[in-house]
């Protein structure tokens, strides 16, 4: 893992469209990512890390869906595709749903910033440094790295939590352009580095 510098409570992690029904599309068999991730999450509560989870949503009859925009227009124009974001299949997975003080971010888009209040919720909370993981690697991960690139956060993607339909995508993602943008790691590097650093209230660690 490359050096980075990550201050706990300047530290967001963002858990993306880990949702019942896009985790069976996407990885139905894959389910360990699901275990690492919750770890992950499980130590940023236990340092005081401000923990977000990202999900797909919108209103009845899907307002927010312009037909301008393919992707989402399919959904607008499927009721089937729309069931997907309804009842238990939109729900966060169990092993990673959110709890207590965790922050939940609705979005109609790919990426996580677009049209939501996450980027009032870091700046509000002075985060500086991101944290990102989800479904899929391709999709939400890819956009949301690529925003926060440019809004100047800094960026650790824990690739081995993301999981894409497409293992070759995947792969050069994480192995080619995320490298160019941000510390890529596995979830047993980042928390062995980040468990092995003491004194984590006030200074830049690992």
């Amino acid at each position: 893992m490359g050096q980075f510098s990550l201050v706990p409570k300047h530290t967001a992690v963002l858990t993306m469209d880990v949702q019942n029904a896009i985790v069976s599309a996407y990885a139905k068999d894959r389910t360990d990512f699901l275990e690492r991730a919750a770890g992950v999450m499980k130590e940023a509560r236990k340092l005081g890390m401000t923990v977000i989870h990202v999900r797909v949503g919108f209103r009845p009859k899907l307002p927010e869906v312009s037909s301008n925009n393919p992707l989402f227009a399919a959904i607008k124009n499927s009721p089937q595709h729309q069931a997907i974001f309804e009842g238990e299949g939109g729900e966060f997975h169990a092993l990673v749903a959110p709890q207590a003080d965790d922050i939940v971010v609705v979005k109609h888009r790919v990426s996580a910033f677009a049209g939501t209040d996450l980027e009032m919720i870091l700046r509000a909370k002075g985060i500086e440094t991101l944290v990102l993981f989800g479904i899929a690697t391709g999709g939400v991960v890819l956009a949301t790295l690529l925003e926060a690139c440019d809004a100047d956060y800094r960026l650790i993607v824990i690739a081995d939590c993301c999981v894409d339909s497409d293992a070759s995508l995947h792969t050069c993602l994480t192995e080619k352009l995320f490298p160019r943008r941000a510390t890529v790691t596995t979830a047993s590097e980042y928390l062995s580095a980040v468990q092995a650093v003491e004194g984590w209230s006030d200074s830049p660690t690992v």
